[in-house]
This record gives C-alpha cells, sequence and structure tokens, in this order.
C-alpha cells in the first residue's frame, strides 16, 4: 500500500459508499477519491420512493472521479437485501484488494403521517435504512478484522433525535435503528481496529430539499453535500482511530456532537417519584 501524505491522507485505502453516485453520497464518493482513496461507488440509482433504477448514476460519478485522476468503480447490487450488501463488498475487495472505509448512505424517504403509514411503506424504510446498514456491516466485518483495520460512517437524522418529522413516522424509526446499530457494532469492532460511528447531515439534497424549502436556509449558510463529505472524510482516516462509537451532527461547516448516555433528575423524574409514592408505592395488593 503506498503512504499516505498530509494531502492524500488516504492513498492506499478502499472505499464502499453506499448511495454513492447521488447527491450527499456523491460528495461523499468524490471527497474520499480526492484524499487518495479507491472508491466502489454503490448505487442502483432509484428515484426518493425507492423506484426506478438507474445504472448511470453510479456510472456517471465513477467518470467525474476518474476524469479527475482517482481510481473508482460502479456496482450496482441492492444492498438492502445480505446478497445484495455481500455482493458490493465482494466488489471493493475483488477489484481494489481490501476494504477500508464503509459509508452506510444509501436511503429514501417515504413520507406520511401515523394513520396513513403502510406496512409496505415502513418495510422499505427499515429495509434501505436500518437493514442495508446491517447487511453491509455483516459483510464488511469479516475483511475489515482480517486486517485489523477498519472505518465505517453510518448516516442517521435529526428526524431520529430531537427534530421530530409527524409526516415522516417510518424514516424516522429507521434512522433510529441505525443509531442502535451504530453503538453495537463500535462495541463488536474495537478489539479489532475498526471504528463505527454515525453522522447527521444537513446537506441541501433532493431528500431534504422539501424541508428546507419550508423552514427556510439562514443567509450565509453552506448547505452544500460537499462541506458534509469534508467532515465525514476525517472520521475515515488512520488518525480518527480513537474516534468510535460517536454520532455527530454536521451543517454549513458547523460541527455538534449528540451526547444521549446521561441520566439526569429532571422536572418529569420527580413527578414520577411523586406520582409512584402517591398511586403505586404502599397500595394494597388486588
Amino acid at each position: 500500500m503506498n503512504r499516505p501524505s498530509a494531502a492524500k491522507p488516504l492513498i492506499g485505502r478502499v472505499a464502499l459508499v453506499t448511495g454513492g453516485g447521488r447527491g450527499l453520497g456523491r460528495a461523499h464518493s468524490r471527497e474520499l477519491a480526492r484524499l487518495g482513496a479507491s472508491v466502489v461507488v454503490a448505487d442502483t440509482g432509484v428515484a426518493l420512493d425507492g423506484t426506478a433504477p438507474d445504472a448511470t448514476v453510479a456510472t456517471s460519478t465513477v467518470d467525474e472521479i476518474c476524469a479527475d485522476g482517482g481510481r473508482a468503480v460502479a456496482d450496482h447490487a441492492d444492498v438492502r437485501t445480505f446478497a445484495g450488501a455481500q455482493a458490493a463488498v465482494t466488489s471493493a475487495v475483488e477489484c481494489f484488494g481490501r476494504l477500508d472505509i464503509v459509508v452506510n448512505n444509501a436511503g429514501t424517504l417515504h413520507g406520511a403521517p401515523l394513520e396513513a403509514l403502510t406496512e409496505a411503506d415502513l418495510r422499505a424504510e427499515l429495509d434501505i435504512h436500518a437493514v442495508a446498514t446491517v447487511a453491509v456491516l455483516q459483510a464488511a466485518f469479516p475483511v475489515m478484522r482480517a486486517q485489523r483495520y477498519g472505518r465505517v460512517l453510518n448516516t442517521i437524522s435529526e428526524a431520529s433525535l430531537h427534530r421530530h418529522m409527524a409526516d415522516s413516522i417510518a424514516y424516522s424509526t429507521a434512522k433510529a435503528a441505525v443509531w442502535g446499530a451504530t453503538m453495537a457494532a463500535a462495541a463488536a469492532g474495537e478489539p479489532d481496529g475498526i471504528t463505527v460511528n454515525a453522522l447527521s447531515p444537513g446537506a441541501y439534497t433532493r431528500m431534504s430539499k422539501r424541508f428546507l424549502d419550508v423552514q427556510g436556509i439562514p443567509a450565509g449558510l453552506d448547505l452544500s453535500p460537499e462541506r458534509v463529505a469534508e467532515v465525514a472524510a476525517g472520521l475515515c482516516t488512520e488518525a480518527a482511530g480513537g474516534i468510535n462509537g460517536r454520532v455527530l451532527h454536521t451543517a454549513g461547516g458547523h460541527i455538534r456532537e449528540f451526547r444521549l448516555g446521561r441520566l439526569d433528575d429532571t422536572d418529569l423524574v420527580e413527578w414520577l417519584r411523586r406520582y409512584v409514592d402517591r398511586h403505586v408505592a404502599g397500595a394494597p395488593n388486588d
């Protein structure tokens, strides 16, 4: 493997980016390639609702990377299935000999309020976000364990954290599942030099467009996908080896870390204690 440099810290590394052909995924693919990585652009090219696959979505991004002097190949496996995820990982190993970096970015959006949600909508969101993330993790981990090195970055959303979207319960549920998968995989990979983190991106893309158009974008805030990709790439470098099981948000060059592991005595806790004392503790058994 060629030696990395300050300008090219990912030389000799191989990256797999799911949903890597368009929007935020395209920015991830191009930034990783710019920093020296060989990139597998895995994208079926489907529309936001998961229909109408288009192979040119992945190949066009590969062409852009190669035109800039980078190395990349397209892969059109459906990572919503374990077989598809394995095929994408196998493609990386067969084309470039190893797999060092995974960015789980593939996603769709079925926006529906709770009362209108169908089982098909819910399962579709779980498949592309939660199942695909776990499937790619399962396929990539044996390769990374053998190398005793790996960097994984999962994609979550503020929709599953504190900015709840009432009309996107399936999406919010699926992204919350990715948070849990991140924590478990971080613990599983740590003994073998594998880090697993998650990033909540703030970027103007086809998926976020309908929300940001309503909310409005603050003047002077650059919500281009490229700004997110710059931060994400840092978590994929060898220098980020001490960062594991962390969840961050970035938008317009601003970076924050989500911290949910703290337990506090709040007004709600005190209210519940009083309720238990008054209505449960010491109550006669029926």
